[in-house]
Order: C-alpha cells, then sequence, then structure tokens
C-alpha cells in the first residue's frame, strides 16, 4: 500500500498524529500500523486518566509548551465529540516541612507556566480534601480528568471519516528508505509512504534504530502498580491528591486519582518491569530484561538510585509497605479498602549516562519523525503533540 503519511502506533501520539494531519492536509492518504488488536494497549489504555495542567514542568520545555496548548486542545476535543470529561482540580501536598522548598518551586513553575494555582494553607486543604494530610498544598483547580482510550477510540473514527486506514497486527519489522518514499514492513504487507512518524511507545527506540537513526538513549520499562479504593471508601478522596514530587525523578509518587466513572485510584509505585510489555510482577521477557541489564545506561542509573529502586520494589511485594506509602496523604486509609487494579507501564528513555530523560524527545531526519521519549504528560498533550509534529513534515506537502 502506498500513502502520504504512515504512523507506527495506535496509541494517543500515533492517533492525534493522524487526526491533526487529516485536518491539515484534507484528502491526503494516511494509514495507522497498529501491532495489536485495537487501538490505546499499552502506555494510554493504562493511564490514571489525568488531563495535566503542566505544572511541574521546566519553562520553556517541550513538555510545558505542549501541556499548555494539549490540554486546551483534549478540552476542546472532548466537548465538541461529547467524550466525558471533568475540570474538577488537584492539590500538591506537602505533607511535612522538609516538602515546602520544593512545593514552592513547583508554584514558582506554575505561575511561570500560565497555570492558575494558589498556595493554600492546612486549612484550606481540609475544605478541598478533609482527609489529605499536610502542612501546605498548591491547589490547581484546572486539572482534570478523561477517558483516554475513548478518545483514543474517537480519533480513530475521525481518521477513517477523513479516509484514512488503522492497520491492526501491523508490527513494523523493518523499514527501508527510497528515493520517494520510506517503507514499513510488516505481517500484514507493506506500506511506502511519503512520510513515516514513529510513535511506537514502549518500543519507540527500536522502531527508531530500524529507521537508521540513533535516539541516543533506550527504552527502560517501569511498571506502575495500583491499587483501587473500595467503594465504601471514596469518601477518603474527592478529586486528585498528589504529594511533593522528588524532583530527581519524573514519576509524581504514589497517589490518589478519582477516575471519570467515580472510581479512586491509588498508586503507582515504579518498578522496573522484566519486559516492555511485563504488566506482572512475574511477566519476563528474556530479550527485553537482558537488554536493559546490560544496557551501560541503566547500570548506571541503577548504582546511583538503587536504594530508591529497592524501596520500590519492597512497595511492589508488600501491600503494608505501599499503604503505608499511601498514608502519608491520606491517614485514614487501610489496607482493607483497597483491591488491586490493573497495573501500567511506562516507557522511560534513559540517557548512556544514566540519566532518565525528562522532557518530549523527537528527532527528524528525511523522510523521518521519532517520538522517541513521550511520558506523562502525553496523553495530556497529545493533540498538540501532533500538530508540532504535522508542522515539522508540513514542507513535503505544502
Amino acid at each position: 500500500m502506498e500513502c502520504d503519511l504512515a504512523v507506527v502506533g495506535g496509541g494517543i501520539v500515533g492517533l492525534a498524529t493522524a487526526y491533526q494531519f487529516s485536518c491539515r492536509f484534507a484528502g491526503r492518504r494516511i494509514v495507522v500500523l497498529e501491532k495489536e488488536v485495537r487501538v490505546a494497549e499499552h502506555q494510554t489504555g493504562h493511564n490514571s486518566g489525568v488531563l495535566h495542567s503542566g505544572i511541574y514542568y521546566k519553562p520553556g520545555s517541550l513538555k510545558a509548551i505542549n501541556c499548555r496548548a494539549g490540554k486546551r486542545a483534549m478540552e476542546a476535543f472532548c466537548a465538541e465529540e461529547g467524550i466525558a470529561h471533568d475540570i474538577c482540580g488537584k492539590v500538591i501536598v506537602a505533607v511535612n516541612d522538609t516538602d515546602l522548598p520544593a512545593l514552592q518551586r513547583i508554584y514558582e513553575r506554575g505561575i511561570a507556566n500560565g497555570i492558575k494555582c494558589e498556595l493554600i494553607d492546612k486549612e484550606r486543604l481540609a475544605e478541598l480534601e478533609p482527609h489529605a494530610a499536610g502542612v501546605k498544598a498548591i491547589h490547581v483547580p484546572e486539572a482534570g480528568i478523561v477517558n483516554y482510550r475513548q478518545v483514543c477510540e474517537r480519533l480513530a473514527e475521525k481518521v477513517r471519516i477523513a479516509g484514512g486506514k488503522v492497520v491492526f497486527g501491523a508490527r513494523v519489522t523493518s523499514v527501508h528508505p527510497g528515493k520517494d518514499g520510506v517503507t514499513a514492513v510488516t505481517p500484514v504487507g507493506e506500506f511506502t509512504a511519503r512520510q513515516l512518524v514513529n510513535c511506537g511507545g514502549l518500543h519507540s527506540d527500536r522502531v527508531a534504530r530500524l529507521t537508521g537513526q540513533d535516539p541516543g538513549a533506550k527504552i527502560i520499562p517501569f511498571r506502575g502498580e495500583y491499587f483501587t479504593l473500595k467503594p465504601s471508601a471514596h469518601r477518603l478522596c474527592r478529586n486528585l491528591i498528589y504529594p511533593t514530587p522528588n524532583p530527581q525523578f519524573p514519576f509524581l509518587g504514589v497517589h490518589f486519582t478519582r477516575m471519570i466513572d467515580g472510581s479512586v485510584e491509588c498508586g503507582p509505585n515504579a518498578v522496573l518491569a522484566f519486559g516492555r510489555e511485563g504488566y506482572h510482577f512475574f511477566s519476563l521477557n528474556p530479550r527485553d530484561l537482558l537488554e536493559t541489564l546490560t544496557y551501560g545506561g541503566f547500570i548506571r542509573m541503577a548504582v546511583k538510585h538503587w536504594k530508591m529502586g529497592l524501596g520500590e520494589m519492597w512497595r511492589s511485594l508488600n501491600k503494608a509497605a505501599f499503604v503505608r506509602a499511601l498514608q502519608r496523604l491520606v491517614p485514614d486509609v487501610r489496607a482493607e479498602d483497597m483491591e488491586p487494579a490493573p497495573a501500567g507501564i511506562r516507557a522511560q528513555a534513559v540517557s548512556p549516562d544514566g540519566g532518565l530523560v525528562d522532557d518530549f524527545l523527537i528527532q527528524q531526519a528525511d523522510r523521518v519523525v521519532n517520538v522517541c521519549n513521550a511520558p506523562s504528560p502525553a496523553a495530556t498533550a497529545s493533540l498538540q503533540i501532533g500538530t508540532t509534529i504535522v508542522d515539522r513534515v508540513a514542507a513535503r506537502f505544502a
């Protein structure tokens, strides 16, 4: 099959890119290549469903810029398409005085990023979230919740309406550049496109290497494990309760999230997954694990942060330890209030020096764009990321 644009990956970033391309270039041939049997099967479908405000991100970074514009675009898309969402607000809590400097830095970032937020005292925190414990907090009224799988299904529908195709079972096994296009080889056929965009998520670095680009980092999979509150304990969380995050890590710590269906999710922790799709503790992919353990960047990261890694692993194996971490935010929560929920995998790019790549990583060379790191808030930002990518390839279709 020949097409104008081929997108690898049927998660929210890939579908948003295809959708934005269809809006900009009506009548062009689009194909989305997804290796699974439906869209949003991995990171997007295991997402906690938060519409992030952009308060955490360094001003001027791709995360900050795309999150702000992307959130507005996502809210408008959901309103237009009748997709349930709720701008419910969140609190970021300093549980003790040692959290206050980091909380202040986050607040300053929020102001710099143009976010409506305010520092509040413990009395105001108690009004917003009566069961949250803290000495101070940031209230972010513009944060919200949505079902991103539903967003993906609607994006895929819009791409089809525009004449595009979403092809399932289409895992890309090789990529061959040519004079007038680039060909992606899959088990269901070969697809030659004038432009290829790699939004492969958990496998984005591998696809990038198939295209001949070196992403300069490797995806290390971290499993995020969750619990849900039983209905009798929903009263413990009205909306979104987050801790002050550790500035050394791009993870936001265990938190409480009211979902769009009314349930309340608790977590996640962040443990090394033994496979890029290892959603359970004993899920093992020997190739993936060997690739991780022999990567110099992972070894350096592990040496530097082994203590935190052991703590995350202990919480994975010990529910009581997980509960104690949650009780720092909400002291009234008890083990009997919680039941296990499906885990997710975060595709975290790690550089050769052991650093965790904090910003989005988008590379372009000739007829290929590789999105090599798109963790949270990529779902929130997806429509703007799609616009950014289409801007980069637009000259080829002018």
